[in-house]
């Protein structure tokens, strides 16, 4: 058995009697500064051993979602109507997606980018339509001239009126000026505006009339408004509420679609104000967009290679006046892969301080057509996206986003105008990982701090005395 007189003699700690030590006020100095030390430097080795630490490698983009990617977007043009707003895609593939309906959706604005209504569905209406073979030989205007002096007046004297607002070098309109006149024609012979004043078909050129066609919304040509008295009356934000045409454009299909609109009033002619315009069994009429604005919202799946959204106007059977194109729009929001809510980037702010600053670069952004850049102004913008993947110490994935900077600019087109979207991903990743901070590391730093500040302040301790008590002796007199 070991006595504990030889368990004492491994004492690498042994003590001196109080009694033989003597304390001093140099000594209590340094005592407390070395012990206010030891707690800062403690402190801050905590902070760091709390604080996560990142690598930022770039490697080849090892993406697990596949050949395609999500773009998610919301831009509101206040000077693209809804009637012919087109999303078209195409790639460096040959991709070439026209006119995207299965995952847009539509609302008319009004010029402060506020809705003025439900969706609007635009359908099937835009297709290509039958115009018949009319010929424009011996041609006999039926319909009515009008213009902003008389065109007040005429909707609100017939319950039913028709209007084609046309421009003259429109090769649809052309198309369709046999046919509308000879429509016009039928219909006044089998309802005379005098004797029978239900209906009147009626035009009005866009070329003369400008201002009357702009505040209708007219951007495309031929344009087939249905007026119907006392349901045209304004709303406190001066929109109006008619329908539009879509049908084919023949005689005899025109001629159906007015008798269908006039057949009812001759049985409930006191409900015609407040009867539902949905009695029309034609599906080819549709209410009318109130305003000329118009948001866009939804998402696509591109392919992974360098390519094109664009928005423009668009109609198999329209005509558009280029130099009256206004592609001035603002982008809600902009951005690639899945979507990811704030609080996930605000929990990776630790991690990244600077992460999720360019996932939607384009967010909230204005790019107007002012008027000094003249017509025919087609606004570009030219994407680069990155993929940033973050990953904890144990290889899991945390956070997988698409960044992407963003270059704007504006040209002059001979062609229609439109809203470009250039993209193009990048064949590299950003790869972020944590390193993580073993706590044997923070126990051995926290006992460095503690040996080496007691140590530094022994060894002052014990200079600082010896220098005092030589000066003692010195003033003394006593020699060495």
């Amino acid at each position: 058995m070991i006595s504990p007189r030889k368990i004492k003699s491994v004492d690498f700690y042994r003590k001196i009697p109080r009694d033989l030590t003597e304390a001093s006020l140099s000594g209590a100095g340094l005592s407390i500064v070395a012990a206010l030390s030891m707690l800062l430097l403690f402190g801050m080795e905590l902070s760091s051993y709390l604080t996560v630490s990142t690598t930022t490698s770039i490697i080849i983009d090892r993406s697990s979602d596949g050949d395609f990617l999500r773009m998610d977007f919301n831009i509101s043009f206040p000077s693209v109507s809804c009637e012919f707003a087109s999303v078209d895609v195409s790639d460096v593939l040959g991709t070439n997606r026209l006119n995207v309906t299965k995952t847009i959706r539509k609302f008319s604005i009004d010029s402060n980018l506020r809705p003025t209504g439900s969706e609007f569905h635009s359908g099937e209406f835009l297709s290509r339509v039958n115009h018949g073979d009319e010929s424009a030989e011996e041609l006999v205007e039926g319909s009515v001239s009008l213009g902003a002096r008389n065109f007040d007046t005429f909707l609100h004297q017939y319950p039913i009126s028709v209007v084609n607002f046309y421009a003259p070098w429109c090769y649809w309109c052309n198309l369709l000026k046999p046919s509308w006149e000879k429509a016009a024609n039928q219909i006044k012979e089998r309802y005379d505006p005098e004797m029978d004043g239900r209906v009147i078909l009626a035009k009005v050129d866009c070329t003369q009339e400008a201002d009357l066609c702009r505040r209708n919304h007219i951007q495309g040509y031929p344009s087939i408004r249905i007026f119907r008295k006392g349901s045209d009356l304004r709303d406190d934000n001066a929109h109006h509420d008619h329908e539009s045409y879509y049908g084919d454009r023949d005689t005899e299909s025109l001629v159906k679609m007015v008798i269908g609109l006039v057949e009812p009033i001759h049985l409930e002619p006191h409900k015609l104000a407040l009867e539902d315009k949905s009695g029309n069994a034609s599906k080819t009429l549709k209410k009318a967009p109130s305003t000329g604005g118009c948001r866009i919202e939804g998402y696509m799946r591109v392919k992974k290679v360098p390519g094109n959204l664009m928005v423009s106007a668009r109609s198999e059977s329209h005509s558009f006046d280029t130099s009256q194109m206004n592609m001035s729009h603002v982008v809600n929001h902009l951005s690639f892969g899945k979507r990811i809510l704030p609080e996930a980037f605000s929990d990776l702010k630790r991690l990244a301080p600077y992460l999720g600053g360019s996932h939607n670069r384009l967010d909230d952004r204005s790019f107007i057509n002012q008027h000094d850049l003249g017509p025919n102004v087609t606004i570009e913008h030219y994407l680069q996206i990155v993929k940033t993947e973050v990953l904890k110490s144990n290889g899991h994935a945390m956070i997988e986003e698409y960044e992407y900077t963003a270059h704007s600019s504006v040209a002059h087109t001979y062609y229609l105008p439109v809203a470009k979207f250039h993209f193009e991903l990048s064949a590299m990743q950003v790869l972020i990982t944590e390193n993580s901070k073993s706590f044997s590391h923070f126990i051995t730093n926290v006992c460095a701090i503690i040996g080496g500040v007691f140590t530094v302040a022994g060894i002052l301790d014990s200079i600082l005395h010896q220098t005092m008590t030589l000066m003692k002796k010195i003033e003394l007199g006593k020699n060495f």
